[in-house]
């Protein structure tokens, strides 16, 4: 149950990439490596070895300029039963219709999420996901990743390209997303060499964000 107005140890907005580059297989893939990395145990003990003990997740798709959407709202991990039940809320979520290829937008939605969700913490994370660059955002990546950082958010990616994977411009994955997407105190940026390596990167990146 949701307690308005409860305060939690972090409020993490998972931005998934559903963009017109992400394949059936590809996004099937997504889903079930954050659900195996939400539920993994290392996981459920850096979230029980904060002060409360708990966290709030929501969970969107990008991937259309201005058209990112909630697939999964708040829900509050506090153990192994409360994980599961964010992940089976996951899995179960149909996939939403996208183009490609918004981040900027999805971080300046995820940020409202951020703020007017039923919870409240100290640390607020949006969690970016995606195997492109920014493309076609009404809000470029950089504008609305500098405005969330003022609000006090941190921006967080993981790029899924396999080694040697560059940009139409040439440039890595990661490091495009270093540039213009990551932001606030401790950012970074992690790399899943293959779509098949997602749920350990993930996990990895968990563990780093709240412990």
């Amino acid at each position: 149950l949701i307690a308005a107005g409860e305060v939690l140890d972090a409020l993490l907005v998972l931005a998934m990439d559903a963009s017109g580059s992400i394949d059936q297989d590809e996004f099937l893939l997504q889903r079930e490596g954050y659900a195996e990395a939400l539920t993994h145990p290392s996981v459920i003990a850096a979230i029980r070895s904060r002060r409360r003990g708990a966290i709030g997740v929501a969970v969107i798709e990008w991937g259309s300029p201005g058209g990112s959407q909630v697939i999964v709202d708040w829900m509050r991990i506090s153990d192994d039963a409360s994980a599961q039940a964010v992940a089976e809320a996951l899995l179960a979520a149909p996939r939403t219709p996208q183009s490609w290829n918004a981040i900027g937008d999805a971080i300046h939605h995820a940020s409202h999420l951020l703020r007017e969700g039923p919870f409240s913490a100290e640390q607020l994370v949006i969690d970016v996901s995606g195997d492109g660059p920014d493309m076609r955002s009404l809000r470029p990546a950089p504008i609305a990743r500098d405005i969330v950082v003022r609000r006090g958010m941190v921006v967080n990616a993981l790029a899924i390209a396999a080694a040697g994977q560059v940009t139409r411009a040439g440039e890595p994955l990661e490091e495009h997303y270093r540039r213009d997407v990551i932001g606030g105190p401790g950012a970074f940026v992690m790399t899943a060499e293959s779509r098949r390596d997602l749920a350990r990167a993930l996990r990895a990146k968990l563990i780093r964000e709240l412990s």
